[in-house]
């Protein structure tokens, strides 16, 4: 299954079920070109995994693989939904996209074992990390170089993870072009793996998400582009970039 949150014609927030015709919630139907596209969870945070395949740790400069998941941290002001806009920050030469796959959380956990991990999975998602090098090159943490306004586009539906398979592929295009390409099964980490590391020493909340770390070949976005990022079995999740 897959499910959306949405605004209405008439303002007010839904959630709704995914479907060829359209988007069902409650008992009426609404057609997706007429309501606004909402991020899939609210989330109090969002964990990330840095270098998670080991293309993208080889291009970094990185020649072994880590004992545990990297991680760091994104806000939630970081947020926004399929079809917003992703805000260049201003004086910066330097900002990339990364696709990945997030993962969306269902209930409040701690210290979930890997063999119950997938327990506490409501579903997967698309992300484009979006990350100001300029910054994160001068900082320890990352703060200004991860966690800007708008540097987290998800969406556009949430899928359940049956609907999603092992194997799945990620893509994302930039301006139509194919700029990164890889599947699922080559992240070093698996699922349950990332999850049990991350709550091991962090609550997490029913929506927060595991940004799962992106592939080979992050690039440069300017003013104009319009960045696709598409997940098997989720959908794909379009933004327009803008300069602020």
């Amino acid at each position: 299954m897959r499910t959306v949150r949405f605004s209405d014609p008439s303002g007010l927030v839904r959630t709704g079920t995914w479907t060829d015709s359209g988007i069902e919630s409650g008992d009426r139907s609404y057609d997706s070109e007429e309501v606004t596209l909402l991020p899939p969870s609210d989330p109090t945070k969002i964990v990330c995994q840095a270098g998670g395949y080991v293309d993208h740790r080889e291009e970094s400069g990185f020649d072994d693989l880590p004992d545990r998941p990297e991680l760091f941290m994104k806000t939630p002001n970081c947020v926004v939904g399929h079809g917003d806009a992703i805000e260049l920050p201003p004086g910066r030469d330097e900002v990339e996209f990364e696709a990945e796959f997030g993962i969306v959380i269902d209930e409040q956990c701690r210290e979930v074992s890997e063999a119950e991990a997938m327990d506490v999975v409501r579903g997967f998602t698309c992300v484009n990390d979006v990350s100001n090098r300029d910054d994160q090159a001068e900082e320890r943490n990352w703060v200004r170089g991860k966690a800007f306004d708008a540097s987290l586009p998800m969406g556009p539906v949430l899928a359940t993870p049956d609907e999603v398979p092992d194997d799945a592929r990620l893509e994302l295009r930039l301006n139509g072009e194919v700029k990164q390409e890889t599947t699922r099964d080559m992240m070093i980490f698996s699922v349950p793996e990332l999850v049990a590391e991350v709550t091991e020493l962090i609550t997490l909340e029913p929506g927060d998400v595991i940004a799962s770390g992106t592939p080979f070949g992050p690039g440069p976005l300017s003013d104009g582009d319009v960045v696709e990022v598409e997940f098997e079995g989720v959908g794909t999740l379009e933004n327009r970039v803008v300069a602020r």
